[in-house]
């Protein structure tokens, strides 16, 4: 029998099974279709990425359920149009086995017309792809990675969920059994010591040893397993891990022990190899669990939301949907104690809500019809009926799940450069180990108070084991992860949404904070103080009003709910309705040009300025065909609690900087009370993002603070984004952090948790650091055992686990 290798898979069959194909071998047609589409598509390099390594045979999947792929619940369920307008989605990978099937399947994707962008993570198989709508369907993405022998699906955070559970209890388990094991070795371990000071018979010693075996081998070998599995697929994958140094520290220490338990001269170590596998496994369950509690915070979150609504159709029938099957238009009725189930806008009724789970804010907020609600919301007193602007999708609270998810995801820039500290560490420490035996060996060293009785050999290598179990780089990968695992769960307690991790990292490190002035540092509520009527015709007013009710800023919605309680207005239909940057607005009614605005937007347009303005405050003037029909005076009181920030960055030395669209004596009235030095008057969008570019320019880390439309341009520019809680649109998708509370409190908490998560990272990082310089010389000087090195390597990843949850004392 003839056994040769597929040119596809490498694995070796029978020669009488194989397809042939002139001097190309391939054990099923799956194997040849797949080879011949990565050489028609110039990517037969996989095979010399692929090296020696096997795969297993192509993944064999019908393409009769693609059409779903396209369809429009699905494309709503599972994908998201990103701030370019491109679709996105996550996809779960099977068939992936090494580096070379990310290369392959990323390179196929970037090959394909359509798609904008294709990232894989080998460690969870989770593909982002980013992909131009018009040009690709999604079908004929899932359909080209079945073309090369795998498989995807979208990606469910349910099944993180369930993988999470999984995890905790199988290490659970594995723990279980160790810990059993190992108590019962030391028990034994401690009459062998005895026996050792007080004298015992060869028979008894032999007995003793043997009973080690047979409880040390399933600690080893299942409780040890997760240790196997990372090491193989570490070294599959060309890197040397933690679980390889953990792994071979422990096997090398059981094989010795064998060969004394069947002959050898000497002392078994059965108790240092339990030891070993028991600590280090309970360090990785402290890791796990915090995953763990991490998936489960986002499902204490999501549970809070009820299944299902009352959905009232046009004939008044009531009918009970699912969250996901409401849409845009529907009308929601809402009875007391009832959560906001989509974000609405209220059509019948008035009441007031608890908005403290996303706000943080306890006092009630009472809306009235025309108020918009949002999702996660408690209605506390009223029955209301809403009309749903926001699909279950897209509305707040799924938002803020979202948001959480990407955060508890994404890795600060810092946890990189450990990793890669802790990959190459590992391969250091190897050789250390091995030079050690060899000097301990063939230099005859004894100094280890240990030794007495042991031979050359025994020595060498217990020393050797020692390092490399003592220097397991555990605390050094926990380091970042841990704390940043905290600081992120914190922060949104405190109402503080992280899009990614790396933004505590930045916003720690922050040189200025550039704060817009309305909504942010002031309270955004304008009242009209004063006002100029030169013609109150019913005409006037109605144009007056109607070109207000085209602008959400908040100059313009201040007067008009003046105008509104004041005077009957009608709205009138308007045309060529044109924002003017940081100015105010122009439109046409007939023949009349209408004209609503500051000072400069009139200026611009050559409008006649005969009156006098009082400069100290925020003007909005209004015009008809050049001529000045009324002036209205506001005034904005601070926000409560905006010095106490101000003040906090002086003390951190963080220069506070305001750009406002608003004149220069309001502006300066603003900075003076607030203690602001550097502050700049009537910037248009363009203005602030030249002014942020200008401060990056020159090397400094920026956080710009917004909430309006016109501030996100400014926001898209600066390092870290934020945006208040009550910000436009827009301004939240282009920014990093999310204020769901309106007061500057949480911003300055903030600063002082990302400030606190960044020290103890870098403080968990010199721990490991200074822990392992002075171990690692103690174990290659052969005065630590491979018990107390386990002991030691654990408590160091103890020490980084307590360091990480003291971000949470206060």
């Amino acid at each position: 029998m003839s056994i040769i290798e597929c040119n596809h898979c490498h694995l070796s069959f029978d020669e009488k099974i194989m397809i042939k194909e002139n001097d190309l071998n391939f054990c099923c047609g799956g194997c040849q279709n797949v080879y011949h589409i990565l050489k028609s598509e110039n990517l037969d390099s996989f095979y010399e990425k692929l090296g020696n390594k096997t795969l297993s045979a192509p993944l064999q999947v019908s393409n009769d359920d693609l059409v779903k792929f396209d369809s429009e619940n699905f494309l709503k369920n599972y994908t998201t149009i990103t701030k370019d307008g491109f679709t996105q989605i996550d996809l779960i990978l099977e068939g992936i086995h090494c580096a070379a099937c990310v290369w392959l399947n990323e390179k196929i994707l970037y090959d394909t017309k359509g798609i904008i962008e294709a990232n894989i993570n080998f460690t969870t198989n989770k593909a982002r792809v980013v992909f131009n709508s018009e040009i690709l369907k999604l079908s004929e993405i899932i359909k080209k990675i079945r073309s090369i022998g795998y498989n995807a699906y979208a990606y469910d955070s349910s099944v993180a969920d369930k993988q999470a559970s999984k995890a905790k209890q199988d290490y659970f388990v594995r723990i279980m059994v160790a810990v059993v094991c190992t108590m019962n070795i030391m028990m034994l371990s401690v009459a062998k010591y005895t026996g050792f000071f007080t004298g015992m018979s060869p028979e008894v010693k032999d007995m003793i040893h043997f009973a080690e075996f047979l409880l040390t081998t399933p600690v080893l070998f299942f409780s040890g397993f997760v240790f196997y599995k990372g090491a193989y697929f570490g070294i599959k994958n060309r890197m040397v891990n933690m679980d390889l140094l953990v792994s071979t520290g422990a096997t090398m220490t059981y094989i010795y022990s064998l060969t004394i338990l069947f002959g050898a001269k000497g002392e078994s170590y059965f108790d240092s190899v339990s030891m070993i596998v028991t600590f280090v496994l309970v360090g990785k369950y402290l890791e796990v669990i915090g995953k763990k509690s991490a998936v489960d915070t986002l499902d204490k979150i999501k549970s809070t939301l009820p299944l299902e609504a009352i959905v009232i159709s046009k004939d008044g029938k009531k009918e009970t949907k699912a969250l996901n099957m409401i849409r845009i238009g529907d009308i929601i009725e809402l009875k007391i104690g009832e959560k906001v189930p989509v974000d609405g806008k209220i059509i019948f009724g008035n009441a007031s809500f608890d908005e403290s789970s996303l706000t943080g804010e306890s006092i009630p907020v009472y809306k009235k019809v025309g108020d918009s609600l949002f999702s996660g919301t408690v209605i506390l007193d009223s029955l209301i009926h809403f009309e749903v602007t926001k699909d279950f999708k897209n509305s707040t609270f799924s938002s803020i799940v979202t948001l959480l998810e990407d955060s508890l995801n994404s890795k600060p820039k810092i946890q990189t450069l450990a990793n890669k500290l802790s990959r190459g560490f590992s391969l250091i420490i190897l050789s250390i180990a091995f030079i050690t035996f060899l000097v301990w060996y063939y230099l005859g060293l004894d100094l280890g108070f240990y030794f007495e009785g042991t031979n050359q050999f025994e020595r060498s290598f217990i020393t050797a084991v020692s390092v490399v179990v003592i220097a397991c780089p555990c605390a050094l990968a926990l380091a970042t992860p841990m704390a940043s695992l905290v600081g992120i769960s914190e922060l949104a307690k405190k109402s503080l949404l992280f899009k990614e991790a790396k933004y505590i990292e930045t916003l720690a490190n922050a040189d200025i904070v550039v704060f817009d002035k309305t909504g942010t540092l002031t309270k955004g509520e304008l009242e009209v103080s004063n006002i100029n009527l030169f013609k109150d015709d019913e005409k006037s007013l109605n144009l007056l009003y109607s070109l207000l009710d085209s602008s959400n800023h908040p100059v313009s919605i201040a007067v008009k709910k003046y105008i509104k309680e004041k005077y009957k207005v009608t709205q009138l239909v308007l045309e060529d309705v044109k924002n003017i940057e940081a100015k105010g607005l122009s439109a046409r009614y007939g023949k009349d040009e209408i004209l609503g605005g500051n000072e400069a937007l009139l200026k611009e347009f050559e409008v006649d300025l005969n009156i006098e303005l009082n400069s100290k405050t925020t003007q909005y003037l209004f015009a008809i065909n050049k001529k000045i029909i009324a002036t209205f005076e506001l005034k904005d009181e601070l926000k409560d609690d905006v010095k106490e920030l101000i003040d906090y960055l002086k003390s951190q030395n963080i220069e506070s900087v305001m750009l406002t669209g608003d004149n220069s004596f309001v502006a300066s009235d603003v900075a003076n009370k607030l203690g602001i030095e550097n502050y700049r008057a009537a910037l248009s969008p363009k203005d602030k993002a030249d002014f942020i570019n200008e401060q990056k320019n020159n090397g400094k880390i920026v956080v710009m603070v917004g909430d309006g439309v016109n501030d996100s341009v400014a926001l898209s520019f600066s390092d870290v984004a934020i945006a208040m809680g009550n910000s436009a649109d827009i301004s939240m998708m282009v920014s990093d952090v999310v204020l769901l509370s309106s007061k500057l409190k949480s911003l300055k908490d903030a600063f002082i948790i990302s400030k606190k998560t960044y020290k103890h990272i870098k403080q968990n990082l010199g721990f490991s650091l200074v822990y392992n310089a002075v171990t690692i010389p103690l174990a290659m000087a052969g005065l630590v055992i491979p018990l107390f090195a386990a002991l030691s390597m654990s408590l160091s990843s103890l020490v980084v686990v307590l360091n990480s949850l003291r971000i949470k004392v206060r």
